[in-house]
């Protein structure tokens, strides 16, 4: 463990934790603390990449001497790309977020051919993300810490969405380098509590407050909106939406906009929709705002590619408050119970998958067709349910609810952000994309998530008894135990409690799961399901033999198919 902490301060570090990730690729939602049934904020991030493996990495805080430097990597291409000066104190960081509960997330976008691959120097959204975690302590300053470290040495990626959370608010924060200048321009606004929010690889800030007049004399009433000429001030509780100063000079530069400052929409100057973007991206959120809000009807048209349509609100008041089990469901969606739902159409085949490999496009005839791109895909390398709550110390009051592999079919494992003791199986180095792991939880989840997708409509169910009684069980002993660890004043007592209750909910859950894997095994083995007990284990005989599988028929359509394409050579003479 001490190797690889000190290594983790390293290049190697960020590598590790965001390696090649592809456009398109990722869904993010946001949770005031108003709307969630303990008052909690919630943010989640699904890291989908057909190379991405899923790990879970830790890094101490640290004092740093007086012209010491941090070497900044490029996250995909490993390419160094500078060096730049330590503060006198970085915190510590477990995953995506760090020691004061400040937790980020981010979808990718692009954005315009012309800005799409950022700066030719700068520093890329990843090493963004994780210096932001290492030198801020809440939302507000993270966005400080950013605009700074684009302006100082420029932004080397396409548009991006961050999730920014802390104990008491959400914000989404948007960012898109400029094409004259190293740096970046971008927008930032508070989801008002109460309201979800969310995004997946389609820009969603469009017209946004701006500031008229600016009072400085302290106490004469602050603007909720201010620019980045004004940062000092971003930390009034009344600033709700902060942008930088040039967002819209920026936009008339390149002869993008022309209409009036108080019209300018960030997202279509920067990256206009398209069918696609509504499709394939934006509709990852209509799905999930129609799940917790009755009214979102008027917006499926828009989430089915008419980008003519009513466009999907930046964020949403849901019919009632959410419970985080309620977040973890919300991130395993494949359209269900509209007219993109994967699990109906004739390509699910006949045991109802929601997947299809990819490409997601393709052609016959002359006409172009897509796959959808839901929530729940099977190229996800991690996923997280980032908690934070203010009403406990910061050590237990973060989790990182971790998960590996296919949200749907993965398991939110408590990993507090106190947390100094990685797990063994989510550990940096436990295995990878090229070197299969025994210990590993992505390898035993991709083992029992692919083979479920065989015979899906069967194996899911076990698959999700398990899940759910899991998470359950995690999120009941989670709440005893920060409570209680809320209690001890000795702190190296709850250090030890905090990595104890971690490693321990990480044993049980790949305990568990490797039972899960054998079971399926045996039970849906050539093509039988064999019968099972209320808790799961194979049926037998009186005299110990096992009880003849059940043979389910294929489905009368798949038969029909079937007998279109080859019905002459089938038929029983």
């Amino acid at each position: 463990m001490k190797a690889k902490t000190v290594a983790c301060l390293a290049v190697a570090a960020i590598t590790m934790l965001l390696a090649a990730l592809p456009a398109k690729a990722c869904t993010n939602f946001l949770f005031s603390k108003g709307a969630t049934t303990d008052g909690s904020t919630i943010i989640t991030y699904a890291a989908d990449s057909h190379t991405r493996y899923g790990q879970l990495r830790y890094c101490p805080a640290a004092d740093h001497r007086a012209g010491e430097t941090y070497k900044v990597f490029d996250y995909g291409s490993q390419r160094f790309l500078m060096e730049i000066p330590q503060p006198s104190h970085t915190y510590a960081v477990v995953g995506f977020i760090n020691e004061h509960q400040l937790a980020i997330g981010e979808t990718t976008w692009g954005g315009r051919h012309e800005v799409e691959k950022g700066n030719d120097r700068g520093i890329d959204y990843g090493s963004l993300i994780y210096l932001a975690l290492q030198r801020a302590r809440n939302a507000r300053q993270a966005i400080v810490v950013m605009d700074e470290l684009v302006q100082a040495y420029g932004y080397s990626s396409g548009g991006e969405t961050f999730s920014i959370a802390d104990p008491n608010e959400v914000w989404i924060f948007e960012i898109v380098a400029k094409t004259y200048e190293k740096g970046a321009v971008w927008v930032a606004r508070r989801v008002p509590d109460g309201y979800v929010c969310g995004h997946a690889n389609q820009a969603r800030i469009t017209i946004f407050p701006q500031e008229t007049t600016w009072n400085k004399r302290r106490g004469m009433g602050y603007h909720k909106t201010i620019s980045s000429e004004h940062l000092d001030y971003i930390d009034e509780p009344e600033v709700e939406c902060v942008y930088s100063h040039d967002v819209v000079t920026a936009a008339r530069h390149n002869k993008w906009y022309d209409g009036l400052d108080r019209n300018f929409s960030f997202a279509d100057t920067y990256n206009p929709i398209t069918f696609s973007g509504a499709r394939a991206c934006d509709a990852r959120v209509y799905s999930m705002f129609r799940r917790i809000n009755s009214k979102m009807q008027p917006f499926e048209a828009y989430a089915m590619g008419d980008i003519y349509a009513a466009r999907l609100p930046l964020w949403i008041k849901p019919d009632s408050k959410i419970s985080l089990h309620d977040v973890m469901e919300l991130m395993r969606d494949h359209y269900e119970g509209i007219p993109m739902d994967m699990t109906n159409d004739p390509g699910a085949g006949p045991f109802h998958c929601p997947y299809r490999w990819r490409p997601m496009e393709f052609t016959v005839d002359g006409q172009t067709y897509i796959h959808e791109r839901a929530t729940s895909t099977q190229q996800t390398g991690f996923s997280f349910v980032a908690q934070c709550r203010a009403w406990l110390p910061n050590k237990v009051g973060g989790v990182l609810w971790f998960g590996v592999d296919d949200t749907y079919s993965t398991c939110y494992c408590p990993m507090y952000c106190g947390l100094t003791q990685i797990p063994t199986c989510f550990e940096e180095g436990n295995g990878s994309m090229t070197q299969y792991s025994e210990t590993a939880a992505f390898w035993l989840f991709n083992r029992v998530s692919n083979f479920a997708y065989l015979r899906y409509d069967s194996m899911i169910v076990d698959i999700q008894r398990v899940q759910r009684s899991l998470e359950l069980k995690f999120i009941d002993n989670e709440k005893i135990k920060s409570d209680a660890l809320a209690r001890t004043y000795n702190q190296e007592r709850m250090q030890a409690d905090i990595n104890r209750f971690s490693n321990m909910c990480a044993e049980d859950m790949m305990r568990q799961w490797h039972q899960l894997d054998q079971l399926l095994l045996m039970k849906y083995i050539d093509g039988n399901i064999k019968h099972t007990n209320p808790d799961g284990t194979l049926k037998t005989t009186e005299h110990g033999v096992v009880q003849f599988p059940e043979q389910p028929e294929y489905p009368e359509w798949w038969l029909r198919q079937i007998i279109d394409a080859h019905g002459n050579t089938l038929r029983k003479k």
